[in-house]
């Protein structure tokens, strides 16, 4: 399959990576010409726009920050949507807005493009090993032929539903992750200032009902203090954002999800937007009288 990727960020480049690895034709394309350095090395081709890529692909994927950047490098001027080839499918592996998402793929739809929302979870980590979990949005037919693209970069595919059904998954994924990496920060704030060594509390919880990927994976990281960005913090601020814009538009309460918000956001006003979101302990740590551990 001729396979045309868009976005070649932390997360693009090693998804990139594995299509080629998996033996597909690959054609990249980015707004930055040195992102795609690595993947013309590595055996890639370098397309001149989106356009250019809808125009000579079977399939093609986007993986960029936001609602207006899938809609421009889909929609716009020079977009993939421009040109199409016949029977073209476009994804968009990016976390977005549903209702953005629902509008997106009505509007290639219109221009003979199907669409299919595939946003991932899983970070860098899973995006080198090809581990992700792919929440899927479309119709059958668009979801079967991207599926060979699906299993080169994860290992958890489901199809949700329609359009902007993947979209709502990843909505609920950022609810759960964003809680759990400010729940386990408390909690090691609290153990620390209280006397306990945070090493120890996370090893009897691990054995109990408050065991999790994010107590066993980000946990450790924050015991090891080790800040640098698998998921930016400025990222799940985003992502949080569109949680609550979304139950705004629904008329939903999410109490838990909107303190967390406010707490990203203070993290990313805090100037620790570029770290991982696991950078919450630094904030809840200064919001407490500060650390006692050097360096930090």
């Amino acid at each position: 399959m001729h396979i045309g990727f868009i976005g070649l960020g932390i997360m693009g480049r090693p998804m990139a990576l594995n299509l080629l690895k998996g033996g597909h034709r690959l054609t990249v394309w980015a707004r930055r010409p040195e992102s795609l350095t690595p993947l013309l090395e590595a055996g890639a081709s370098a397309g001149e726009s989106p356009a250019d890529l809808g125009a000579r692909c079977d399939l093609v994927i986007s993986m960029v920050a936001d609602s207006p950047d899938v809609a421009e490098v889909m929609l716009g001027e020079q977009g993939v949507a421009s040109h199409p080839a016949p029977g073209l499918v476009a994804v968009d592996m990016s976390t977005i807005s549903p209702l953005a998402a629902r509008d997106i793929g009505r509007r290639l739809a219109e221009k003979g493009v199907a669409f299919v929302d595939a946003p991932v979870s899983g970070g860098e980590v899973g995006a080198i090993a090809g581990s992700l979990s792919l929440m899927v949005g479309g119709t059958e037919a668009a979801v079967a032929k991207a599926m060979p693209a699906f299993q080169c970069l994860g290992k958890n595919i489901v199809h949700v539903g329609d359009s902007g059904a993947g979209q709502v998954t990843k909505a609920c994924n950022q609810i759960c992750t964003g809680v759990g990496v400010l729940a386990v920060a408390e909690a090691f704030n609290f153990a620390r200032k209280a006397g306990v060594d945070p090493a120890r509390v996370r090893e009897a919880l691990l054995g109990g009902f408050a065991a999790s990927r994010i107590l066993e994976n980000h946990g450790q990281r924050m015991l090891d203090r080790n800040f640098q960005p698998g998921f930016k913090a400025w990222m799940h601020q985003k992502d949080l954002h569109i949680v609550m814009e979304s139950a705004h538009q629904l008329g939903l309460a999410l109490p838990a999800a909107a303190a967390t918000a406010q707490m990203f956001n203070a993290l990313v006003g805090s100037g620790r937007g570029e770290a991982d979101s696991i950078a919450v302990l630094q904030l809840l740590e200064s919001l407490s009288g500060g650390n006692s551990e050097a360096g930090d």
